[in-house]
């Protein structure tokens, strides 16, 4: 059995090891895409707990995993997916924290062979005391040429007891590649707010409007009737994110 992790490992650094203690050791699910094909799943995080997926993407196959994270006092959901020659894999993921919650999630993206690609777009709203954390690593190895990554991570706190932690990373050990990442942690625009108020829209509704704005780039591109069922539960997580 492995040991339990610590803060000293950065991967772990803003847990709540009291509730890995209850769910470890963890085991890794693995998910294999065959070369040549496309998959795409959602998860829908709402028990307490850990999972920690291994996905091998094939060459030339396509990815597109969607989380909706939220409803359970502590959860982490670890990716560590691997990119064949001309792989693509795409993440959009949303984390809604509430009460005391401790909600995490953490991806590494290997690129192992030429010109695959790989996009991560995570958004977080914390209210309460709730603690969101994204911790996401991109590795080129060396025959990752023409790598094309980016991560994009931007989280709204809803009130002074909520938190959010990034770290985005890059490690790339190619030369001919194109990768970026970005972090920014914020509130509800006021300006906008106040915009919306002052033309009857009512206060609550207004913030709920502009976060569920603000979390719609995360879901972008999937087919209507998908994303009216995640808006519909969006919507429910937000009335209680405050």
């Amino acid at each position: 059995m492995s040991a339990l992790p610590t803060r000293k490992n950065e991967a772990w650094r803003y847990s709540d090891l009291a509730a890995v203690a209850r769910h470890w050791p963890v085991a890794v699910e693995p998910v294999v895409v065959p070369a040549g094909e496309t998959h795409s799943d959602i998860i829908r995080a709402a028990d307490e707990g850990i999972r920690h997926l291994a996905i091998s993407i094939g060459a030339g196959g396509a990815y597109r995993m969607t989380i909706l994270d939220s409803g359970r006092a502590y959860g982490r959901i670890a990716l560590d997916v691997t990119l064949h020659d001309g792989a693509d894999f795409q993440l959009g993921a949303i984390l809604i924290g509430r009460g005391a919650q401790t909600i995490e999630l953490v991806t590494t993206v290997r690129h192992v062979g030429p010109d695959a690609t790989s996009r991560q777009i995570v958004r977080a709203v914390a209210g309460g005391t709730a603690t969101t954390s994204y911790l996401g690593q991109v590795a080129v190895a060396r025959e990752g040429q023409k790598t094309d990554a980016s991560q994009s991570f931007k989280a709204i706190l809803l009130n002074r007891g909520a938190t959010a932690n990034a770290k985005p990373e890059l490690e790339i050990f190619a030369d001919d590649v194109k990768c970026a990442h970005g972090a920014a942690i914020g509130e509800i625009d006021n300006n906008a707010l106040f915009y919306m108020t002052s033309r009857g829209v009512p206060p609550a509704q207004a913030r709920a409007l502009l976060t569920r704005a603000f979390l719609s780039d995360a879901i972008e591109g999937l087919d209507d009737a998908t994303t009216e069922a995640l808006d519909a539960e969006i919507t429910a997580l937000l009335e209680t994110a405050a």
